[in-house]
């Protein structure tokens, strides 16, 4: 099941295809950074309360509904009429498979410029201007009237056509569809890339290698392979490891940052913190301090003479007295 308590949208994700370019291989399948392309994607659309992938069934990271066009292979019009029939809500955001950089603040966006207009849909453009309509959120309802009409129609518009059986949609290219809807416009040319051919797979593996994003990707892909929905603040996380390997030993940084987690696990199942996140923010402050601590003791004690904490005061020597000399050990 995968409808959540109030949640305000449903996706489709088109996930067949032949993959011509990539000589037929299982396109949604190939990964990127770790992830398969459509787990990417269905982790953009977690918000979701359904989510309908139409294609064959196979494994993946996120629960979802499954859907086939009629007949198979019968296109993206197709497609999305067979996967709009397991939706329920008003808007739908509608997306391919093989978008490595979609994320979920870009399908929010795509939303508020929806809830934000009069328009039937809100379609990400590429960095030529171009309308992307299998990265859009949609009426669900717009997107159910123009279907029945193109559904007698064939693809001149002249009433059912050869290969069109019962007025169906096998064939039909999908700006017959998007052409006859309101848009607006969002620009994310990042978001906007898709893999079509291995030159394409390549440059999207490289990116996500780049030091600007590579942690980013790497959290996110642990969280995905873990099954962790859990937002922390992971900067905090990191000043506290580079805290814990400079004051303590280089170790004592990922078995910090375990032992945090434990803790913050731990919390979290008494009841004891109000939420995961929270949870591991206060495991993380409680050692960050512990790691402060730390380091103060050995700076005082890099201080010859110095006096510390709770260490008993020197004895004076009596006037006129000389000083104490320990024997010597030799």
């Amino acid at each position: 099941m995968t409808t959540k308590e109030g949640s305000p949208y449903d996706a489709v994700v088109l996930a067949g295809g032949g993959a011509a370019r990539l000589g037929g291989a299982d396109k949604p399948g190939l990964r990127v950074g770790g992830r398969a392309l459509i787990d990417r994607v269905l982790a953009a659309c977690s918000g979701a309360g359904t989510t309908v992938v139409v294609a064959a069934p196979r494994p993946t990271a996120r629960p979802v509904v499954w859907a086939r066009e009629e007949p198979a292979g019968g296109g993206p019009l197709a497609a999305l009429d067979a996967g709009l029939a397991r939706t329920t809500a008003e808007r739908v955001v509608v997306l391919s498979a093989d978008l490595p950089f979609l994320g979920e603040p870009t399908v929010r966006r795509l939303l508020d410029a929806l809830a934000g207009s009069g328009a039937d849909g809100a379609v990400l453009t590429d960095p030529d201007g171009r309308d992307q309509p299998l990265v859009a959120a949609y009426r669900r309802d717009a997107l159910l009237r123009e279907i029945a009409v193109l559904g007698e129609r064939d693809g001149h518009g002249h009433g059912p056509g050869p290969g069109h059986k019962g007025g169906g949609l096998a064939g039909l290219p999908l700006r017959r569809l998007t052409g006859r809807l309101a848009l607006t416009r969002v620009a994310d040319p990042l978001a906007a890339f898709d893999c079509d051919t291995w030159d394409d797979i390549a440059s999207a593996r490289a990116r996500i290698r780049e030091h600007g994003n590579v942690l980013d990707e790497w959290i996110s892909a642990v969280k995905d392979e873990l099954g962790i929905e859990l937002d922390v603040d992971t900067g905090a996380l990191l000043d506290l490891a580079r805290d814990a390997a400079h004051g303590v030993a280089r170790p004592a940084a990922p078995l910090t940052t375990f032992l945090v987690g434990y803790a913050a696990a731990q919390a979290a199942a008494r009841g004891g913190a109000a939420g995961g996140a929270e949870a591991v923010a206060e495991a993380t402050r409680k050692a960050a301090a512990l790691a402060a601590r730390w380091a103060d003791e050995d700076q005082q004690d890099a201080k010859p003479g110095a006096p510390q904490p709770g260490a008993a005061s020197p004895t004076p020597a009596k006037p006129g007295s000389a000083p104490h000399t320990p024997p010597s050990a030799g």
